[in-house]
């Protein structure tokens, strides 16, 4: 039930992130931040700001600017090349990550893709419950860690505190599809590759990982696996 708690508290923090709010819709956030309940946030290039929160709605941030944590349940997140957050958190939506762009803490959501492009840099973990996670030459300190999700790891990666793919302690979700995880050339992992459900794994000849429990790796060379 980790990851249920997980959501409890992603919407909990989404949702403080509007109180205050007078009305709804989209809006711009300024020097002191921003939220909104229903509708979408933006965050103009090279702004120094707050946190920035809504509940249903997107948020956008742009190339070069600062932000504090941006979270929100019912939205997708986008982080412009070169800019900056403290944290990123949503339920249902994807988080994109820009190059070179940097965030200190965890990048979390429930259900949704992450893309983290050619160097962006996570300072703590990568989560998902349901998802694609994509590195494309990017930097993690804190781990991956997925239920469901697939993963790919490429373009010379570097993910510290290794992944952990969680067994569903959900009685509604019977788990019939195996998540495939790639480990692409030039990608390192590493720390423990810990499996607590059927996955497919391949991992390139010429990748770097740690120690494998619970799954067997299947070698390939080239750029992609086979399938």
């Amino acid at each position: 039930m980790r990851h249920f708690r997980f959501l409890a508290l992603l919407v909990a923090g989404a949702t403080l992130g509007g109180c205050g709010v007078a009305g709804n819709g989209d809006v711009t956030a300024t020097e002191h931040g921003a939220n909104t309940i229903n509708g979408s946030i933006h965050v103009p290039a090279g702004l120094h700001t707050g946190a920035v929160g809504t509940v249903n709605g997107s948020i956008d941030i742009d190339d070069n600017a600062t932000v504090g944590s941006a979270s929100t349940v019912n939205g997708s997140i986008e982080v412009g090349a070169h800019a900056t957050a403290s944290s990123l958190s949503t339920v249902n939506g994807g988080v994109t990550v820009g190059s070179d762009a940097h965030v200190a803490r965890s990048v979390t959501t429930v259900n949704g893709t992450m893309n983290m492009h050619a160097g962006a840099d996570v300072g703590g973990k990568l989560e998902n419950v349901n998802g694609h996670i994509v590195l494309n030459a990017a930097h993690v300190a804190g781990g991956l860690r997925t239920v469901g999700g697939d993963i790919d790891i490429g373009g010379a990666s570097h993910v510290e505190g290794g992944i952990h793919v969680e067994k569903s302690n959900s009685w509604f979700n019977i788990e019939t599809r195996k998540p495939r995880i790639v480990i692409g050339p030039g990608a390192v992992v590493q720390g423990e590759l810990r499996f607590d459900r059927e996955v497919q794994l391949y991992v390139s000849d010429q990748a770097t990982v740690g120690p494998i429990s619970g799954a067997t790796a299947v070698k390939f060379s080239g750029a992609h696996p086979p399938g």
